[in-house]
């Protein structure tokens, strides 16, 4: 590394290119930080100040070649480059455009700080930008003419600093000289010494934070020569980036995280992708850059697909809307998996689809049913290893029926009884179910938007004689009952012209119930009167509707016997099957009330060699010993706070449990201790599960 103190002008005189890589972002300065550099400067100038500090600039010598500029890779202090030298062309135009001020000299200026006189093509430039940038900056640099329409914030810091200078606020040749006072530090580093990706991040932990998929992008094409970087980045990373639309870096972040949960089966914290990614990257299956952006890229292309709704086949885009619509992205590591299991030939796109459909319907019937979601994250992350590939979609359907509890995919009944009974009207879902439930079947699908919903009982609590008279004597407690419900619930065109009007006059005026074509209103158009009775059996109706819409999983029925068979074959353990002592039951029993007391959400199960505590997956499994219980806590030693020293790190050593965290509880006085240390582990996993 060799560090140096100058000015602009002394970094960029000689024969020298300084390029910006294209893992680098477009030029993003505002004239606000434009406008403080040049404040900075008349600022200076008018105080007779000797020196201004304006940052530093980072960049990585390439090889000397026998001819042509010096290159110089800039990995930090592109902003800052390119402005000054935007300051610098604007003071060459200003000379070119006033000859008479023989103050400051075009030329100089051109040939010290712009262009390397004697070199040829992009040689002949000091300073290299990346994609349009390149050609906008070069245009200016030659003063050619920017096409019509062209934006570029390029074009607009330049426009700034040419006004200011034809303000005359300052003499252009002051200007000059107090440019020679800004005082960068100029550092290059040794490609085959330094380590670039550490000091970029060093860099960069302060001011405003590079996105995780920046950090990535950094990381995988920096340590790469230019020519390969360039190779890499237009075949697979600048595809992917057009794929999110590029400026959605969200989007991109997100990508990232569900792509790591895939490959990881679990779920990284939104702050740690990039350390966990870097991790994960080590020990991947990719040897080379560019296979593992290959596999990025095709991932990329099912993500975007599902996120933007792409899709040649109406009926899976069709469903990519709908797991919009439910707000489904906690599937997506998921969903990754079986579209790449889809483009592999492990399934048909028939079959995608059913798995698709499938998700959409354990989540729409979990929403009815109000289980509560926090645990989805975690469910769909390690979904994956239980897909058989001699079996691929009928393990989904068994992994789904086999659920229980919390995880439970609602059955016909549970969800039948829920969807009458739910207010649908406040859900969010409600145009999606209500959109549904209309064109289910239809060759000649409605567009909801079109209509509002119609509550055929009004709102109003203060109804009229007519349908006091409807509902009977009971009419307040059947309103409160039933208002909101799927059953009172339909879809008009005339909903302000229906108003609080009796039954019948809402079937019978103009755009009535009679004139709908609607199938939702097919069984309301044949009532006389509208009641408890009719709303109960119009949602039974729907209800009906919505099993067959949003479907359980179906099992052949060999392969339903079958399942139940080696489910029914597996043996059961028990407390006693480990040949547990007096003193160790003792110890089990107290150290088991409290971890059962974590959570109503912890599961307990007792395995052959040990017994699992866990939400999702274990957190924490217990050994039973001649001499007290051995915990194995399922997180990295690294992970763990162990101020009493009662862990022992057992990465890349065998034992029975999960994690690499293990310790021994064989006194009750040391519960508590132990507790601090299971807690740990129990935290660990019921972050992961917030969705």
């Amino acid at each position: 590394m060799d560090a140096i103190k100058g000015d602009i002008c002394t970094i960029l005189d000689g024969d020298k290119q300084f390029l910006i890589p294209v893992y680098q972002r477009l030029y993003s300065w505002e004239i606000s930080q434009c406008k403080r550099l040049w404040d900075d400067i008349v600022d200076m100038q008018k105080k007779g100040k000797e020196g201004h500090f304006v940052g530093s600039i980072v960049n990585i010598a390439e090889k000397v070649m026998p001819a042509g500029a010096q290159k110089f890779m800039i990995i930090d202090g592109q902003q800052r480059m390119t402005t000054l030298t935007l300051l610098i062309i604007a003071l060459r135009d200003y000379a070119l455009d006033h000859p008479d001020d023989k103050t400051i000299k075009a030329a100089q200026i051109d040939n010290m700080l712009l262009k390397n006189e004697y070199e040829e093509n992009d040689d002949h430039y000091k300073l290299l930008l990346t994609e349009a940038d390149r050609d906008i900056l070069i245009a200016l640099v030659e003063r050619k003419p920017i096409p019509d329409g062209v934006t570029s914030r390029l074009l607009t810091n330049y426009q700034f600093f040419k006004e200011q200078i034809e303000k005359q606020e300052l003499r252009p040749a002051k200007i000059f000289e107090s440019m020679r006072k800004l005082q960068i530090v100029n550092i290059t580093l040794d490609r085959g010494k330094d380590d670039a990706q550490a000091i970029f991040e060093s860099l960069n932990s302060t001011g405003k934070a590079l996105s995780e998929s920046d950090l990535i992008r950094n990381y995988l094409l920096m340590g790469l020569e230019p020519n390969k970087q360039k190779y890499v980045y237009e075949h697979f990373w600048r595809p992917m980036e057009l794929l999110f639309d590029y400026e959605k870096d969200w989007i991109m972040d997100r990508f990232f995280r569900d792509y790591l949960t895939m490959k990881l089966g679990r779920i990284p914290k939104r702050d740690r992708v990039y350390e966990e990614f870097k991790s994960w990257r080590g020990n991947s299956e990719f040897s080379t850059i560019d296979e593992l952006c290959k596999d990025l890229l095709s991932h990329a292309k099912y993500y975007t697909n599902m996120v933007f709704r792409r899709s040649a086949n109406s009926r899976l885009k069709s469903l990519y809307t709908d797991m919009s619509e439910l707000r489904m992205d906690v599937a997506y590591p998921f969903l990754l998996r079986v579209h790449n299991d889809q483009a592999e030939g492990l399934i048909t796109e028939e079959e995608l689809m059913e798995i698709i459909q499938m998700c959409i319907s354990y989540v729409l019937r979990r929403y009815i049913c109000e289980i509560p979601a926090n645990s989805l994250n975690k469910t769909f992350a390690t979904m994956k290893n239980d897909i058989r590939h001699d079996d691929y979609l009928n393990s989904i359907k068994r992994f789904f029926i086999h659920r229980e509890t919390y995880k439970v995919f609602p059955d016909d009944e549970k969800f039948m009884a829920a969807f009458k009974a739910r207010d649908m009207y406040h859900l969010r879902a409600r145009n999606y179910i209500l959109s549904h439930l209309e064109n289910y079947d239809n060759k000649s699908p409605i567009t909801i938007e079109n209509y509002t919903i119609e509550h055929i009982m009004p709102q109003n609590p203060n109804l009229n004689e007519e349908w006091k008279h409807d509902l009977g004597p009971n009419w307040k407690a059947i309103q409160k009952e039933y208002l909101h419900t799927i059953g009172n619930l339909t879809l008009t065109a005339y909903n302000s012209e229906m108003s609080d009007r009796p039954f019948q006059e809402k079937m019978d005026m103009a755009g009535g119930f009679k004139e709908s074509a609607l199938r939702l209103n097919s069984y309301v158009v044949k009532q006389t009167v509208w009641n408890e009775n009719t709303i109960k059996e119009r949602a039974e109706l729907l209800a009906e509707k919505a099993v067959k819409i949003w479907a359980y999983p179906m099992l052949p029925a060999s392969e339903s016997v079958s399942s139940e068979k080696e489910m029914s074959s597996d043996p059961v353990y028990t407390l006693d099957s480990y040949g547990t002592g007096e003193a160790n039951k003792l110890l089990f029993d107290l150290l088991d009330k409290r971890i059962m007391n974590l959570s109503p959400d912890v599961k307990r199960e007792f395995k052959k060699r040990y017994i699992a505590y866990k939400l999702d997956t274990n957190f924490v499994d217990v050994v039973v010993q001649q001499q007290g219980l051995c915990l194995s806590l399922n997180m990295k030693f690294s992970e763990i706070y162990d101020p009493n020293h009662m862990c022992r790190d057992m990465t890349g050593y065998g034992h029975w449990g999960n994690g690499d965290v293990e310790l021994y509880f064989k006194d009750a006085s040391d519960l508590d201790k132990v507790m601090e240390l299971v807690e740990q582990a129990y935290r660990l996993q019921a972050d992961d599960n917030i969705f």
